[in-house]
């Protein structure tokens, strides 16, 4: 190869230098971490100005799903008292709202998990 002839790889590049306090250091590597991207990676894409986008926990995710299928549960059983099925005879308005009022908390549950994962864009 040529002496003239530069290397175009990241490895070959220009590296920067950032001092930072240890407590910058514990949130970028965090915030790394959360986006699924290595510091570096992390950190050239928010120089950038590209959008850094998290994963989401499995676990949460989880959640998520168990919540749904609360919903779809409680969901199944109004539609068959609206329904007027034969199963739901014994029925009375109390258990219909107490049914109703089990699907509203499962929402705000929902509604949580939500927020817990999902973080705001900086200046929004």
């Amino acid at each position: 190869m040529e002496k003239d002839k530069q290397h175009h790889t990241r490895k070959h590049g220009l590296h920067l230098r950032v001092p930072v306090l240890p407590e910058e250091e514990s949130l970028i590597k965090r915030n790394a971490e959360r986006a699924g991207l290595t510091v570096a990676a992390y950190l050239r894409n928010v120089g950038m100005g590209y959008e850094i986008r998290g994963i989401v926990d499995n676990n949460e995710v989880e959640k998520l799903a168990k919540i749904n299928g609360d919903l779809g549960r409680l969901g199944g059983l109004l539609k068959l008292w609206l329904t007027n099925d034969v199963r739901t005879a014994q029925f009375g308005e109390s258990t219909i709202r107490a049914a109703l009022a089990r699907i509203e908390d499962t929402q705000d549950k929902m509604i949580d998990v939500m927020r817990s994962i999902v973080r705001p864009r900086a200046g929004k």
